[in-house]
């Protein structure tokens, strides 16, 4: 079986975020891996149109949506709440990463178009975030979903 393919979405205050996931998966000492649907370059362009035809396109690749939450996240609308709702139109597993490091839904900072619909939620880690990309799946109802402590014992 291939790698999960998984695009990240962010808000551009949290673009270092992302590019840590990257550093993560280009270490061959750390063990974090996914085939990224994330565009391969910034698109040269401000026409919104062409933009979102673009990202759509890598959505579609992709079978989980990763959205690393911060402070301003819920507040994200022209890009980052419309990328959440192509990936849940496609049918992707959600996972929201809290970069607060909560293990939970966080309805301060998480926006509602992810929320009771059945995604996880967990902090920003390389090993519950590669944890969660290659085993979560998508439950059918409108709950928030968590890992329990055990989970998180595992990695130490």
């Amino acid at each position: 079986m291939g790698l999960p393919r998984t695009f990240v979405g962010f808000s551009s205050t949290d673009i270092c975020y992302y590019r840590l996931m990257q550093a993560w998966k280009n270490n061959d000492r750390i063990d974090f891996n996914f085939t990224d649907c994330q565009l391969s370059n910034e698109i040269n362009s401000e026409n919104e149109e062409y933009i979102k035809r673009k990202c759509r396109e890598r959505i579609n690749m992709a079978g989980k949506y990763v959205l690393l939450i911060g402070k301003d996240t819920k507040n994200k609308y022209k890009y980052v709440r419309w990328e959440a709702e192509v990936a849940i139109e496609k049918g992707c597993t959600i996972i929201g990463v809290n970069l607060d490091n909560s293990r939970s839904v966080n309805a301060d900072t998480c926006p509602p178009i992810i929320r009771d619909i059945g995604a996880i939620f967990i902090p920003f880690s390389q090993k519950i975030i590669s944890y969660a990309i290659e085993n979560y799946s998508m439950y059918d109802d409108n709950k928030n979903y968590r890992y329990p402590d055990t989970i998180y014992k595992q990695f130490g």
